[in-house]
């Protein structure tokens, strides 16, 4: 009877075992994760239950007997340390070897640290476990001074939790352009930042954090190096992630910017599959490798890899979505725009008010769209960007207009009567 590993005890780890239940693997299962907590969802952690909307048990993927009842070996709290794609075998805690037929690399990312003076005072904050949400969320009191490290999402909807739990809130970010900008281009991200300049952010736009500084251990300020000190009882370091690839790049497989995958979410050894945030795979509508580092990438890529090794034909090519929940704005994004890759922005609707979609176009094709505030439009948006990436171009001007719905935007195909 075969055996299948899945390393990482994640979103897209836990739907990868449940996939394969569900489609009649009847072999043996083991799900390995370095976390004591069992498979949660990440978006909580910056969105509801920071913001305390939502209770912490939302976040779990599965009941705490799911994994029991559908047979699978749920190992908790034990990293793997090793993995030798030759003899078939994962190593747990440097000791108990497992070995595998199918292997999915559901390894994640890690927070990147930063090395300053004065980073080992009480009261620095990063946010990537659900451990971290729970030090983090204690930690944002009424009246407390925060300091956000970061203009990325993370950044942002940690500055708009804080300000919902009756913080004073700074946000510094290194970059001169508005927050988002590398994400979504300097016009949307002004939107952004005045979003949070309106509940009460102050926005530092261009400056770097020399040092934390401290009394007796404690974080009282921080540094800037302009020389400017922000109060602080709490700083959040949100700068990005980077890919969890050691165990890959150990076992010999091909790295680049993640774990290198085909559109079946193989890598270069046909018995090891990746998923979610970790893999860099090729994706069938753009024609290239990318990496994705949200969640719906874990949902889908999980059940995805689950099936490429059950032997189905997989080509794996939902596009690139996300979301976020700042304030009273909320938001939906799909497509993918490398930074500088779009010639025009179109909006829709009213901006001023917030409630708007967004299109980030090249020559006339649409490559990503954002609603903002206006609903059950994500089908249109990605059937936009599908048909812009087909080479397909909209008529932007039409685009613009609220009164024409979004599926007449297209020009006609070559095969349309004229």
């Amino acid at each position: 009877m075969a055996e299948f590993v899945v390393v990482g005890a994640s979103l897209a780890g836990a739907k990868a075992v449940e996939t394969l239940r569900a489609e009649g693997f009847a072999g043996k299962i083991t799900l390995i994760g370095a976390e004591t907590d069992r498979p949660y969802e990440r978006p909580p952690l910056s969105k509801g239950y920071l913001q305390g909307s939502q209770a912490r048990d939302k976040a779990f993927v599965h009941e705490p007997g799911w994994y029991r009842d559908h047979e699978v070996d749920l190992i908790l709290g034990l990293p793997v340390t090793a993995l030798d794609a030759h003899g078939h075998t994962v190593t747990v805690d440097r000791v108990d070897k497992i070995s595998y037929d199918k292997l999915l690399l559901a390894t994640g990312s890690r927070v990147r640290q930063l090395d300053l003076p004065g980073t080992d005072n009480t009261g620095l904050r990063y946010l990537r476990t659900l451990a971290d949400a729970d030090a983090l969320r204690s930690a944002l009191r009424p009246g407390a001074n925060v300091v956000v490290v970061g203009g990325g999402w993370i950044g942002l909807e940690v500055a708009a939790a804080a300000v919902g739990h009756g913080c004073s809130v700074n946000l510094v970010a290194r970059d001169a352009a508005p927050p988002l900008a590398r994400v979504l281009g300097p016009e949307v991200g002004q939107i952004f930042q005045a979003l949070h300049e309106a509940n009460g952010v102050r926005v530092w736009r261009g400056v770097e954090v020399r040092e934390f500084g401290g009394l007796s251990g404690q974080l009282t300020h921080v540094v800037l190096d302009d020389n400017t000190e922000l109060p602080a009882d709490v700083a959040v370091i949100g700068v990005g992630i980077e890919p969890n690839v050691d165990l890959a790049a150990s076992a010999g497989l091909m790295i680049d910017n993640g774990i290198v995958t085909d559109a079946s979410l193989r890598t270069s050894d046909p018995d090891i599959y990746a998923a979610g945030d970790v893999a860099s795979s090729l994706h069938p509508l753009l024609g290239k490798r990318i990496r994705v580092e949200h969640w719906a990438n874990a949902l889908n890529g999980g059940p995805a890899a689950a099936r490429a090794m059950l032997g189905r034909d997989v080509s794996y090519d939902r596009l690139p979505y996300f979301f976020s929940d700042q304030y009273d704005l909320g938001m939906e994004y799909a497509g993918y725009v490398e930074p500088g890759g779009y010639d025009r922005v179109v909006f829709r609707g009213d901006v001023a008010a917030r409630e708007f979609l967004a299109f980030w176009t090249r020559e006339g094709r649409v490559l990503a769209g954002m609603n903002v505030n206006v609903w059950d439009v994500q089908d249109d948006i990605q059937k936009l960007v599908r048909a812009g990436y087909g080479g397909r171009p909209a008529d932007l001007d039409r685009l613009a207009d609220p009164a024409v719905p979004l599926p007449e935007v297209l020009t006609p195909d070559r095969g349309d009567a004229s």
